[in-house]
């Protein structure tokens, strides 16, 4: 058994997207929405959580040569939010609620990418109608595999929250909780 601390070679500090540990070739990759999801949790009357998610949604994964060069975009089209119950859905994309006419989409654009390994945070700017506050996110790197079809993909899940009120959208206090959190499985195939 070799004692770490007398390593030969000095543990990597190079950026994790060029370390092997994260092999990610630099373009764009491309968004698979078969096997991506967005869902999220509120709680209701402050004893328990309604799950949800939204069916109508897009990323877009761009790899640079460095982590600074890199970068991640989300649009989400409100009016697909989908709690398994039609009539509530109807009533959150009401104007007293989320008014989808005002409001269609949820974006997000990162500003920042750290991490190493499994674990990344991703930061960046959520925006929904007219208001746009900082968002970060935590990730975990699922990691690159090589489809039937040859192709290559990788994995990415990613949480994080924001606060309804920030974003003008404080309707029903006491029902609806403030905190809205938000959980993302991403696929993207390898630029060929």
């Amino acid at each position: 058994m070799t004692n770490a601390s007398h390593r030969t070679t000095p543990p990597t500090t190079a950026s994790p997207l060029a370390a092997p540990a994260l092999p990610l070739t630099a373009g764009r990759w491309a968004f698979d929405p078969m096997h991506s999801a967005v869902g999220f949790t509120i709680r209701h009357l402050g004893i328990s959580k309604v799950r949800g998610r939204f069916n109508d949604f897009r990323a877009e994964l761009v790899v640079g040569d460095s982590l600074e060069t890199s970068s991640v975009t989300a649009t989400v089209a409100l009016a697909s939010v989908d709690t398994g119950n039609p009539d509530r859905d109807a009533h959150v994309r009401a104007a007293d609620l989320l008014d989808v006419e005002k409001r269609p989409t949820m974006a997000f654009r990162s500003t920042r990418i750290t991490g190493e390994g499994e674990d990344w945070t991703l930061s960046g700017e959520l925006t929904i109608g007219d208001v746009t506050r900082p968002i970060d996110f935590a990730v975990e790197f699922g990691g690159v595999v090589e489809a039937m079809d040859g192709s290559r993909h990788a994995g990415f899940d990613a949480t994080g929250e924001f606060r309804r009120g920030d974003f003008g959208l404080g309707f029903a206090p006491g029902i609806l909780g403030d905190v809205v959190k938000v959980g993302l499985e991403m696929q993207f195939v390898e630029p060929r």
